[in-house]
């Protein structure tokens, strides 16, 4: 599932294409919406909302889509070959005179009225790159968190209901940070709100960087300093990096951690992962 930092870049280009110009096509190509045909209206904005995307238009209705794990949107000029997936993966064709916008594997397409956007996105907690993240946005991710004490400060970071835009990246990479290992109950985590707060810069530092970066370096192999580097070893201390299942059965994500500079629980060895990325 992509991370805040890329839904945000998502929006942002399909804002660019779309936003301001009058729809000239308008295909939904799933069963509740096959008929809607939206040509003539003009596309407001295109805004990310965690890791939902709202497309509003001139005539009261959202657009509600939901990347996922293999959701994509497209952006062509107009006579450019699309290149995303074969025909059947399309699920939603929105085009100006400018750009066209081509939904592939959408595996959420909705419409809702702009004023009940809500319905979609209400449940959802503070949002890391709201443009008005502040200190109670802080404080209200942080009783959210708080709220389930003896829960993995793993679980809880993924947990859109508790703050919105960290994806299975960002989880790993804060623990890290923090030096904690992601099964550390949310009550053995020390400073919480500042590691809320070092979520907040590290997607903000991310929001428009073509490469995702938490080291501060740009060097290959040292972007990250425990996602996907099993078989590696950890840029601070050159122990090898561990990997094991992190989740409820059937969402189970594949988590990173050094077992020397993060503390706290951890499964295991039987259960570490032999390689690979998650």
């Amino acid at each position: 599932m992509p991370e805040g930092d890329s839904v945000w870049q998502t929006a942002a280009k399909l804002d660019d294409a779309l936003a301001g110009g009058e729809l000239t096509r308008c295909d939904l190509r799933v069963p509740k919406l096959a008929t809607v045909d939206f040509s003539g209206e003009v596309v407001e904005s295109v805004r990310p909302r965690g890791k939902h995307l709202l497309t509003r238009f001139s005539n009261g209705w959202t657009l509600h889509s939901h990347l996922r794990m293999e959701g994509r949107w497209q952006v062509f000029e107009p006579g450019e070959p699309w290149r995303g997936g074969p025909t059947h993966q399309i699920r939603a064709i929105l085009g100006t005179k400018r750009q066209v916008a081509v939904g592939y594997r959408l595996p959420v397409l909705e419409l809702l009225r702009t004023v009940d956007e809500s319905r979609a996105v209400g449940h959802l907690g503070p949002d890391l790159l709201d443009p008005e993240w502040d200190a109670a946005s802080m404080n209200e991710a942080v009783r959210r968190i708080q709220a389930n004490p003896a829960r993995p400060i793993g679980e809880a970071l993924l947990d859109q209901r508790n703050l919105a835009g960290i994806g299975n990246i960002y989880k790993s990479e804060l623990c890290f940070l923090t030096g904690v290992t992601p099964w550390t109950p949310v009550a053995d985590v020390p400073d919480l709100p500042r590691l809320v707060d070092r979520a907040h810069r590290l997607l903000l530092a991310n929001r428009d960087r073509p490469m995702r970066i938490t080291t501060g370096e740009t060097r290959p192999g040292r972007t990250m300093w425990v996602y996907g580097r099993k078989r590696s070893l950890c840029l601070r201390c050159g122990t090898p990096v561990r990997a094991a299942d992190q989740g409820a059965l059937g969402e189970e994500r594949v988590t990173y951690w050094c077992p020397s500079c993060q503390e706290g629980p951890a499964p295991s060895p039987a259960a570490w992962r032999p390689g690979g990325r998650g």
